[in-house]
């Protein structure tokens, strides 16, 4: 009924607004009149009978005391005069009918039988009245009437029914009044509707609805007109605004999809159509998943996955299209779910091509990893890998590390220029990559070295390919404009397996192993063997390269003296050799042997001068009286310091600094290192002699052609190899060798000296040969400068 009336037009809502209460009133107003007048109707009838039935039995009394029932029927006539009373009756106080009186004699109404179970009651249209007569609280009779009511009931409902046609005429006259007046109100309503209806047909939002009174309807025309400019405008905006977003989206450099949740495309913009090389149109119902690297599937339906997990959270990820043509483009995900129109949940995803991005970051990548030059993995990635291996040594396989270094690189460099090395290096690299095996890994670790990783592989196995590479490297021709080279390469092998600790001690191995290579003869494989006596060497010599380093950093080297002696003068100044020597953390004292061959072989020798020379001249410049009586102090100089132009301007500062007398200072050089730097050696000698300052050939004997080069070396005194001397009173072989040194070296005008002066014998046979000096064991034991005394060389010790 409801949905009837909703449908109904606004002038019929009207009326039956108006009808409606107006019928309902009626209605309940004349049911509650009709129970209203009854109810009452009732109550006062059997009020009525109640109080004439007490009066009866009043009076009744003394008919009933004295069984007069002619009285008792005049008292009973009395209810004759009313009409709807049918039958009264008298009882006795044995409950016995004494008189009754009944209207025409009705048979159909009779007086009770059984009074006392008789009570005054309404039954449908009919009343009985039962009223005991009482003296005192004896009871002495009854008085019974029954009544009949449908008579005065009709009367009742006639009154009633009058009044309701008589409100029913009010009512219908009213309304017939009340309708025009609703016309007031429907008819600029049903204009208003007409105007809204015509513009949600033709959709023209310059149509304007008519305003008829100025009342609340021409209010609402008002508002509805101005509502409606609004809407002109504001459609006039979405419409420029949806325009305007289809540009945006279908122009939109990213690529937009609203997918399903199984991954079918519900729509996509121009732009993503046209990176994936189709339109629109095509893409329209086909999977997102058609379109991913079959590697990327994973990935997109983790994201589609995450997406319904957690729709309030925006989700990335980078993966692969595959476009139509087949193209690869690399792009970032931004991916969120959405409610569409209908309450429908979407996936909403932006891809943003970053192949560009992505191309040069793996390039960035590869940068980072490889070296520019030669393509191959650099250091860095090399270190990595090792670590890698290093973890799964646990697993039982044994793999190998070589460590590769050029030989004859630095003539190529050196002769042609920093170009042809680097094309050398290239080429090389080419060679090296395409000469291995599958799965094995090189890496250029920087200049002319190169690290080779090979998997699974024995050391015999990798001994054989080093071979093979070997070979290879040594037959290569490298041309140059119209030069053409060849270089060899020395290799070390160290094996990774359960036993191997860490990287860098295998990179250590592997190094000493190629150095091992080098100093056999350069060209060459050598394999690492944890009881190799000469790695062994080797490495401890690399150890002492921080030590060496921390030590001249720290002060940790301390400098000791061994005096010199006159052997035929008895001089009474003090001429000694200055000795280094390094305190270890533990304050031992530790002599040079254990650390000037690292220092020599990794370039620290000139270092190590420069301190030496430089706490001498302090330690000299603080003891001026020491300096006084001081008649020579020899201090020893490495060969490589002789080639280093830096260090003779370092000598000349530091005897200018501390003011120390050139003249007592000679500087002794070893015979080797002499000989390998001659021309060197000989402009550096002559420096220095110039400013004063002499100098000491140590070791001499020692060389094969000592006595050829001697002439060539201006030098003030000849240092005998003390491995000569400390024999010659049981070697005549020894004691020919001190002689002739002796005599060649007196006839070239310069002194000697004899080391390894070990007792009082072989000091008093220096003496008879005419040796100039004597230093050792048996003269004094080197001592710290501080304890250093005047020795007298005829009372040895």
């Amino acid at each position: 009924m409801i949905k009837s009336i909703e449908n109904l037009s606004i002038r019929r809502k009207l009326l039956l607004t108006l009808v409606f209460p107006s019928v309902i009133s009626l209605l309940f107003a004349s049911l509650f009149l009709v129970l209203l007048e009854i109810s009452e109707f009732q109550k006062n009838t059997r009020d009525d009978l109640l109080t004439l039935a007490t009066i009866i039995g009043n009076r009744s009394t003394a008919a009933l005391l004295f069984h007069d029932t002619d009285l008792a029927k005049e008292n009973l006539g009395v209810l004759n005069s009313l009409p709807y009373v049918q039958v009264a009756c008298l009882y006795d106080g044995r409950g016995s009918v004494f008189v009754k009186v009944s209207k025409n004699n009705d048979e159909n109404f009779k007086c009770p039988l059984f009074i006392e179970s008789e009570k005054s009651r309404f039954n449908a249209a009919n009343l009985s009245i039962v009223q005991p007569i009482k003296d005192n609280t004896e009871i002495l009779g009854t008085v019974y009437i029954y009544a009949n009511l449908v008579e005065p009931y009709w009367r009742k409902i006639q009154f009633t029914g009058l009044l309701f046609f008589v409100l029913v005429s009010v009512t219908t006259l009213t309304f017939f009044l009340t309708t025009p007046l609703l016309r007031l109100i429907s008819i600029p309503i049903k204009k208003l509707l007409d105007t809204v209806t015509e513009i949600s047909d033709s959709k023209d939002y310059s149509l304007r609805a008519v305003k008829v009174n100025n009342d609340e309807v021409g209010v609402l025309v008002d508002a509805f007109n101005a509502l409606i400019g609004t809407v002109e405008a504001q459609n006039q905006s979405l419409t420029w605004a949806k325009d305007r977003y289809l540009a945006l989206y279908d122009d939109n450099p990213t690529m937009l999809f609203n997918i399903s949740k199984s991954g079918l495309i519900l729509s996509v913009n121009r732009t993503g159509a046209k990176q994936l090389g189709l339109i629109v149109d095509d893409l329209h119902g086909r999977s997102i998943f058609h379109f991913m690297h079959s590697d990327d599937l994973p990935i997109m339906h983790a994201l589609v996955e995450d997406c319904l997990m957690n729709p309030l959270s925006i989700h990335k990820q980078e993966f692969k299209l595959v476009c139509y043509d087949k193209r690869f483009i690399w792009v970032k995900a931004t991916a969120k779910l959405v409610d569409n129109e209908n309450q429908q949940c979407s996936l909403l995803v932006v891809f943003e091509d970053v192949t560009e991005a992505h191309d040069l970051t793996e390039t960035i990548i590869f940068q980072a990893s490889h070296d520019a030059l030669t393509g191959l993995a650099n250091r860095s990635e090399f270190d990595k890998r090792i670590n890698q291996l290093v973890a799964l040594r646990a697993d039982g396989s044994e793999n190998v590390l070589c460590y590769l270094d050029l030989d004859q690189f630095k003539v190529v460099n050196d002769t042609c220029g920093h170009l042809a090395g680097d094309e050398l290096l290239r080429q090389l690299g080419d060679v090296l990559r395409k000469n291995l095996r599958k799965n094995d890994f090189i890496a250029r670790l920087g200049g002319d070295e190169f690290g080779l990783l090979m998997y699974q592989c024995s050391l015999g196995q990798a001994f054989q390919a080093c071979e093979k590479i070997r070979d290879i490297i040594n037959d290569f021709q490298f041309c140059w404009e119209d030069r053409s080279f060849k270089v060899g390469v020395s290799i070390g092998i160290s094996s990774i397996n359960a036993t191997s600790s860490n990287a860098v001690d295998l990179l250590k191995e592997a190094d000493s192993a190629c150095y091992a290579a080098k100093d056999r003869g350069r060209n060459r494989v050598h394999i690492f063997l944890p009881d190799d006596e000469e790695l062994a060497q080797r490495h401890g010599e690399m150890q002492w390269v921080s030590k060496i380093q921390r030590g001249l950093e720290k002060n940790s080297f301390c400098l000791y003296g061994q005096p010199i002696v006159s052997i035929a003068d008895n001089e009474e100044k003090m001429h000694f050799e200055t000795l280094v020597r390094y305190r270890d953390d533990n304050g031992f004292i530790i002599p040079p042997g254990a650390f000037l061959p690292a220092a020599e072989r990794y370039n620290m020798a000139s270092a190590l001068d420069r301190w030496v020379i430089s706490h001498l001249f302090e330690w000299l410049a603080n003891k001026p009286d020491f300096l006084e009586n001081l008649s020579l102090c020899s201090v020893n100089l490495s060969g490589v310091s002789l080639s280093d132009d830096i260090m003779l301007k370092f000598i000349t500062e530091q005897f200018s600094l501390w003011a120390i007398p050139t003249h007592k200072i000679c500087f002794e050089i070893t015979e080797t290192a002499a000989i390998a730097n001659l021309s060197s050696a000989t402009n550096f000698i002559n420096h220095l002699r110039e400013g004063g300052s002499l100098f000491s050939l140590d070791d001499f004997g020692s060389g094969l052609s000592s006595f050829a080069y001697l002439k060539n070396l201006p030098v003030d005194f000849l240092k005998i190899d003390g491995l000569f001397v400390k024999d010659i009173v049981d070697d005549e072989v020894d004691l020919a060798m001190v002689r002739a040194i002796n005599e060649v070296g007196h006839i070239m005008g310069k002194k000697t000296i004899a080391e390894f002066v070990e007792n009082e014998k072989i000091f008093n046979l220096l003496k008879e040969l005419g040796v100039d000096y004597a230093q050792g064991y048996g003269i004094s034991k080197p001592v710290p400068l501080d304890e250093l005394i005047l020795i007298k060389p005829f009372t040895p010790v």
